[in-house]
């Protein structure tokens, strides 16, 4: 009998997470699981890369709740008592209150959905995987009925918002914590030592083969440059790094190199880095391509691969690049140093313009560093995830 297991994420958008989890899910027979997807939203640009035999479910009060959950509480329980919802808004801020004082948002998502009945069906496995993220920690716990539960981190938890008690409390009831690689790992220990038994490294991996079949099936750049182009696949925010990019191309030009800066991704920066782009007349060098579900294209013909970031978990783009045997640097965000080699298979940085500006205009300088990089990279192996099932199967 197929077992079936339930992941549950905010939504599709084009992202790192997302890309992950359609990874993984193709490499995961179809005789073996019964696999769903619940989203909070039914929103994404991957929405339709969801394999047909997956099934995909929707939190469909999500909407009504939703500021309630992104919003701090306490500004929320204000906005409700000028709209003339008093009752509501004390206890709004009620719960604030003894949530922030026990550091338990339990309490809290406990009130939000205290109407809502938990998912009709039982499964063998539960995950929360869009994590950290309190909310759906807390509903995979309380709202899905399954034997075996885990809770997925995918990012450098120092780095973004994070509630340590509330993990203390919530990660210790799941049967096991999957962390995305190992500095992340000891990262999350740290804080939460507790869990530290149950807490296990599972890599993001995708398939080179299929990566390089997307590859043919776009038309990749389209301009007659015939410099150096420079690629950065990601969403355009302010953890990826792009703002540092533009300075880094204007002190290139300025020192004479013939290069192009090529941007995937879409995000809440886009303005800001329009706008940027615009203040220092790089608007024919910095290209925005915008979202694109398949960038592979621009993987296989890019020059260099730069990953700016200043906060990752385990970057799945930069594991890509690798794929495509492209000359990278990247900074020394959390998880780099598991995928790079430094002076042998790219260049790790630290996470500032000198730096990023210094290794590019190393790697621009010198063509035999490069062909090394690219040589090296063709001579490592990538493993699909095979152990994927026996990773599962233990658990449930």
């Amino acid at each position: 009998m197929k077992k079936k297991i339930i992941f549950m994420l905010i939504n599709m958008n084009i992202g790192g997470t997302e890309k992950a989890l359609l990874n993984m899910i193709n490499e995961m027979s179809s005789h073996k699981y019964d696999i769903t997807i619940f989203m909070l939203e039914e929103y994404g640009g991957f929405l339709e890369y969801i394999p047909p035999r997956v099934k995909v479910k929707y939190f469909n009060e999500y909407d009504t709740i939703k500021s309630l959950i992104n919003q701090p509480p306490h500004l929320m329980s204000l906005q409700l008592f000028k709209n003339g919802k008093i009752i509501v808004a004390f206890i709004i801020f009620f719960l604030y209150i003894i949530s922030k004082v026990l550091g338990n948002r339990s309490i809290y998502f406990q009130y939000l959905v205290r109407k809502y009945s938990p998912l009709e069906n039982e499964y063998d496995l539960a995950v929360a995987y869009d994590g950290p993220m309190d909310f759906i920690s807390y509903f995979v716990l309380k709202k899905i009925k399954a034997k075996k539960k885990i809770q997925w981190i995918h990012f450098d938890i120092t780095k973004i918002g994070f509630n340590p008690k509330f993990a203390e409390k919530v990660y210790s009831k799941f049967d096991k914590v999957f962390v995305v690689s190992e500095e992340a790992k000891g990262k999350l220990i740290k804080i939460v030592p507790t869990i530290k038994n149950k807490t296990e490294v599972l890599i993001n991996k995708s398939s080179p083969q299929i990566l390089k079949y997307q590859s043919k099936l776009g038309e990749g750049f389209n301009d007659s440059f015939d410099g150096i182009r420079i690629l950065t696949v990601g969403r355009l925010s302010s953890e990826k790094g792009q703002d540092i990019a533009i300075y880094v191309l204007d002190r290139l030009l300025k020192d004479g190199y013939k290069v192009k800066w090529y941007c995937v991704g879409d995000g809440p920066s886009k303005s800001k880095l329009k706008q940027r782009i615009f203040e220092y007349n790089l608007e024919e060098n910095f290209i925005l391509l915008g979202s694109n579900p398949n960038p592979y294209p621009y993987f296989d013909q890019c020059d260099i691969y730069v990953q700016p970031s200043k906060h990752e978990g385990f970057c799945i783009t930069l594991l890509e690049a690798k794929y495509f045997r492209k000359p990278i640097v990247t900074t020394n965000f959390t998880g780099a140093k598991e995928q790079i080699k430094h002076g042998e298979t790219g260049l790790i940085v630290d996470i500032n313009e000198d730096a990023i500006y210094e290794g590019l205009k190393e790697l621009l300088k010198n063509f035999d560093l490069r062909t090394k990089f690219s040589f090296n990279l063709a001579k490592e192996t990538y493993e699909n995830n095979g152990d994927l099932e026996e990773v599962f199967d233990s658990v449930v």
